[in-house]
């Protein structure tokens, strides 16, 4: 592509363009601060407000937080009647915050609107981000460290976890600056002379390891202890351990995580050990907890789509990382990521979010390549870039396969933003070996923004039968009940309906279905096919009127089932 003949000229330009925002950004701290930001909100926001509550996780973790808020219970933590004591209190505390603070501010039916309780997820993400960029500069020069920041910004799986109300995303906020603290004590101890290691970063380490363990329990301890322990085996010596200050700092730890520790074990007796670590952590190692069991490999094979568009540059950097594994830096970061993932690949139960936290580490490495060493030039391994081109086409026909069977259109109007999203895939793809990859990744990046505007913005929230819920919840507000009951039989008994249709919301059979309508006036029902003879039969049997309000058509996301439900209403004697 010669520039004599002008061939070059569009990708110059591009190239300029993407450029000028990187260069903005390493100026300074403050600029690179305020970039990641931008940038981050740019990909997070999309679809964050719009997109009705998610079964069954989030649907679980807002129901048990608004539970709290509406009983002032702030120690326990339920589901209706059901304790849930699988995850510790953290995540429940910050997002009663967020509500209380909704509230506070005049946020309509902000208890009932899932977007407050997805705030820390928002800022856990936004924070992880800019973590990421104070760990990576341990390691890379700030141009580096700032393109690290950028692919977990544009990661896919982050990308979905600071949409969700739940733990992971604050989990990788704590997880990273446990281990950014933890790789600045390291890679002082290992200078010639050692340098004077003060309280500041072992303080960080202690506080955010106690962060981690009240949002989830002793994960964090996981990567903290396997990244030291093999540290310490590769260096043939434990003693920079002494620099962590340990004895202070599990004093610190303990001093912030047993308070809320001892007052549920209070209340709650050996409940809460079984159910946290016999119930949940041992099932999840022996067995595939909840069907989400999975061989050996699974998370590698994931992999390749979860950190796209970073991933697109993992095998490209791989061979270079190896050769570079004796570095003090290269060594630390492999000791993050390598033990734990192995550990998450032999425990049965997989679940996409749970290796978000080695992440961080995958992205340092391979930023860390760019500028001094470029990436391999071995053609099968360039040829693996087209991955830059091939997601965002995948998600252009996946929005519209959705549009096609789910709602009956072509989705026109996801078009132009996939369209873009491919664009720049094609050129980040087909200008690598031109421009290099720190310009290929930066349109890969913008690719990342139209993928999210595609899929959360625009294809999310244009298809309502995805949210049966929340399509259900509008058919009986609208109606003249202000605080209607609902029951729902066996075809449908999600979290997420609880959360909007209140508390109270009942899970039966269609005989309990009728009698429940017997009860009062403003009783809903929802009746699937299999339960509706026997709720007939019973509401003929005792009398019952009742009228039809509306049969809803949908999909139930996390069961992978059609949803079809006829909603009934009592009507008075």
């Amino acid at each position: 592509m010669s520039t004599a003949t002008g061939e070059a000229r569009p990708s110059i330009d591009l190239k300029r363009g993407l450029s000028t925002a990187l260069d903005f950004g390493v100026a300074s701290h403050r600029r690179a601060v305020a970039l990641l930001v931008t940038f981050s909100l740019l990909v997070f926001l999309p679809g964050f407000f719009q997109i009705p509550p998610v079964d069954r996780d989030e649907a679980r973790f807002a129901q048990a937080t608004k539970q709290m808020l509406e009983t002032s219970e702030y120690v326990d933590i339920r589901f209706q009647t059901e304790v849930r004591y699988k995850k510790p209190v953290g995540i429940y505390w910050l997002q009663a915050a967020a509500v209380k603070a909704a509230e506070t501010l005049g946020v309509p039916q902000a208890r009932t609107s899932i977007w407050p309780y997805r705030l820390p997820s928002l800022a856990g993400a936004i924070f992880a981000v800019l973590l990421t960029y104070w760990a990576a500069l341990a390691f890379i020069p700030r141009r580096a460290a700032l393109l690290a920041a950028l692919m977990m910004a544009s990661c896919v799986l982050l990308g979905v976890e600071a949409r969700l109300a739940k733990t992971d995303a604050m989990l990788l906020l704590s997880s990273v600056a446990a281990m950014g603290a933890f790789a600045r004590i390291y890679l002082a101890s290992h200078r010639e002379p050692p340098a004077k290691i003060g309280w500041q970063e072992p303080a960080i380490l202690w506080t955010a390891i106690a962060a981690g363990v009240l949002l989830k329990g002793p994960l964090i301890l996981m990567f903290v202890g396997l990244s030291a322990i093999t540290l310490c085996i590769v260096d043939r010596s434990p003693r920079w351990l002494l620099s962590l200050r340990p004895v202070t700092g599990l004093v610190w730890l303990l001093l912030l995580v047993s308070p809320w520790f001892l007052a549920i074990m209070t209340k709650s007796g050996a409940s809460f050990v079984v159910q946290s670590i016999g119930h949940d952590l041992v099932d999840k190692v022996t067995s595939g907890q909840e069907t989400h069991g999975a061989p050996p490999g699974f998370y590698l094979l994931l992999f390749w789509v979860t950190f796209w568009p970073g991933a697109v540059l993992a095998g490209l950097a791989a061979p270079i990382v190896w050769k570079s594994r004796h570095e003090p830096g290269a060594r630390f970061l492999l000791a993050w990521l390598l033990p734990s993932w192995l550990v998450f690949e032999v425990v049965m139960t997989k679940l996409p979010h749970y290796v978000l936290p080695l992440y961080p580490a995958i992205a340092i490495l391979i930023a860390g390549i760019l500028a001094p060493h470029g990436q391999s030039r071995q053609r099968w391994m360039v040829r693996g870039t087209v991955g830059w081109l091939l997601f965002p086409a995948a998600i252009a026909i996946g929005a519209l396969v959705l549009f096609i069977v789910f709602g009956r259109d072509l989705g026109l109007i996801a078009w132009p933003f996939s369209a873009l999203a491919v664009i720049f895939g094609l050129f980040a793809w087909w200008l690598y070996a031109v421009d290099g990859a720190e310009r290929s990744l930066l349109r890969a990046l913008v690719a990342s923004v139209f993928v999210a505007i595609t899929v959360y913005a625009v294809t999310f929230p244009l298809l309502p039968p995805l949210f049966p819920s929340a399509m259900i919840a509008d058919e009986i507000r609208a109606t003249d009940c202000e605080r209607p009951h609902v029951a729902s039989t066996f075809a449908f008994q999600e979290p997420s309906l609880v959360f909007l249709l209140g508390t109270e919301t009942r899970f039966t059979d269609g005989v309990g279905a009728a009698d429940f309508l017997r009860s009062k006036a403003c009783h809903f029902a929802l009746i699937d096919s299999r339960s509706e003879r026997s709720f007939v039969q019973r509401a003929e049997s005792v009398g019952l009127r009742y009228s039809l309000v509306r049969r809803v058509e949908g999909y139930n996301i996390s069961a992978g089932k059609p949803v079809s439900l006829t909603i009934f209403r009592s009507q008075a004697s």
